[in-house]
């Protein structure tokens, strides 16, 4: 059962940690490649904060975005701005989506997300969790999946291990870490079973679209290629 006070609490530890990291940068470095493939640093940061405002759209019964394209456009516009209003814009937007989530509300409810995707309430702050940990990765800047929470690592795979459940383009595939754990995900595609092992940080490197995978223990077939996130 999801606990949203918890995770809106790890919300503001993981948003806390990033904004530390980052208030090392300069003007220079951010407009600096990050991980993403043609996003830099201030494409990551100017993402952030607008997904911030986003969820908290989302708990408030508004859209998520007006379009696809206005999202996109927000990004392009607040890339190249200083570092240091990137940083009040991220921290801000935190502060409105940590406000908006303290308000009294029925977190059973189904709220809608991009795309027609629909999930519980209490779900959005661990996906804002999951925004603010892994865009903290792909800054580049010394932070990795093996510096995650381990809590989070768990909760993340459990959380894309069922996003990919069933999916028709992949094949049924034990997910094994070498902490313990065990996962299923796939199954609509033909062949498998396929059986992975490695390291948790590895295997979310893999689901989550950071790492190729190269790392894990594949038995059984070949390495299944996931759709985008």
């Amino acid at each position: 059962m999801m606990d949203h006070v918890r995770d809106l609490a790890s919300v503001r530890d993981a948003t806390e940690r990033l904004l530390s990291a980052a208030a090392e940068l300069d003007n220079a470095s951010v407009t600096e490649p990050s991980r993403l493939p043609g996003w830099n640093r201030g494409h990551v940061l100017a993402h952030l904060a607008r997904n911030a405002d986003a969820l908290a759209n989302v708990l408030d019964g508004r859209p998520m975005y007006v379009s696809g394209d206005a999202r996109d456009a927000d990004i392009e516009r607040d890339a190249p701005r200083p570092l240091d209003i990137q940083l009040a814009d991220v921290r801000e937007s935190a502060a409105r989506f940590q406000e908006t989530g303290a308000a009294p509300a029925d977190w059973s409810r189904t709220v809608e997300l991009r795309n027609g995707v629909t999930d519980t309430a209490a779900r959005v702050p661990f996906r804002r969790w999951g925004e603010v940990a892994l865009h903290h990765v792909d800054l580049g800047i010394g932070y990795e999946l093996e510096d995650l929470p381990a809590e989070f690592v768990t909760r993340e795979i459990d959380f894309l291990a069922e996003r990919f459940g069933g999916h028709k383009d992949v094949p049924s595939t034990g997910l094994a870490s070498d902490e313990g754990q065990v996962w299923t995900t796939g199954g609509g595609a033909g062949g498998g079973p396929v059986a992975l092992r490695g390291p948790a940080a590895d295997l979310l490197g893999w689901l989550c679209g950071r790492r190729d995978g190269s790392a894990l223990l594949v038995e059984g077939g070949t390495l299944p290629t996931l759709p985008p996130l």
